[in-house]
């Protein structure tokens, strides 16, 4: 987007922002739009960055922050190039290193790709859950909840708080029905565990629910200006108890998968290595630092 050259003619901003045909791409030689010392700034450049379905003032505020911005740049690495020592500005091995990171990251990347197997079954997860229990700690509380979020002048309020709390799957289906007519917000699967924190969001007063709430509460009513919201907490799990087989077992398939894929690599650096060792396509110089 910058061209050095020398320095031979120069366009102003003023008759360039005038022009009409501005923000479109030119069919003519490409003009100058602003400069610092020997480094200059192309039209071109400018129509790359302007989208083409903004106004004109839009399109001028846009252009001229960017060349403000370009401008500020380019007296910094003037600045910085003058007052660095060479070891300072030289960044060729960085450059090198950071490309030598980037292609083994798309190799390896590719490899997993096409030959991880990213399959993890129930049985697996099971096993990796009861060999690994120390790790799986909670660090918040969760619940099985049943949420409803009802305006106050909802008709059938008085049913829905009557069912809130039922067991019954025949009740259970009824209140599922008031919920889809009714209710403004509702969680209906009893057999989820999800963040305490993520329901208190949904509910007033929501401070007072907490672990000790729990220990002694089933089920709560809490409501502001508009709504009533009914809670029913059907099971919970306090921050620092194990967390549930069901909670993990996305984390646990990504775990196990990650697994693999450090497996996989290590593998594929292991096949290379004693590929070059047998075909002779590496030698260690230094007599004391032997091949693996």
């Amino acid at each position: 987007m910058q061209k050095i050259i020398k320095y031979s003619f120069f366009v102003g901003l003023i008759g360039l922002f005038t022009s009409c045909n501005f923000f479109n791409k030119v069919e003519v030689e490409d003009g100058v739009v602003a400069r610092v010392k020997n480094v200059f700034l192309y039209h071109s450049a400018i129509n790359d960055i302007v989208p083409k379905d903004v106004s004109k003032e839009d399109s001028l505020l846009i252009a001229n922050n960017y060349i403000q911005n370009w401008i500020k740049e380019q007296l910094v690495l003037e600045k910085a190039e003058l007052n660095l020592k060479d070891n300072q500005r030289d960044f060729d091995k960085q450059i090198e290193d950071y490309r030598n990171t980037l292609l083994i990251y798309s190799y390896e990347n590719q490899l997993i790709n096409e030959i991880l197997d990213t399959n993890v079954s129930d049985d697996e997860i099971v096993a990796y859950y009861q060999e690994n229990l120390q790790i799986f700690v909670l660090r918040n509380d969760i619940v099985k909840v049943r949420y409803l979020k009802v305006p106050k002048n909802a008709p059938n309020l008085k049913k829905i708080q009557k069912l809130y709390t039922t067991r019954d799957s025949l009740e259970v289906k009824k209140l599922k029905e008031l919920a889809h007519q009714y209710a403004e917000q509702f969680h209906f699967n009893d057999d989820e565990w999800i963040l305490l924190n993520e329901i208190k969001k949904e509910v007033p007063n929501a401070a007072n629910i907490t672990g000790d709430f729990l220990k002694h509460n089933k089920s709560t009513i809490e409501e502001d200006s508009l709504s009533m919201h009914f809670l029913y907490f059907i099971d919970y799990k306090l921050e620092k108890e194990v967390s549930p087989l069901s909670f993990e077992m996305e984390n646990i398939k990504s775990m196990i998968i990650n697994k693999r894929k450090l497996k996989l690599l290590h593998q594929v650096k292991n096949d290379l290595y004693q590929q070059a060792l047998n075909n002779k396509d590496f030698e260690i110089y230094d007599k004391q630092i032997k091949s693996d």
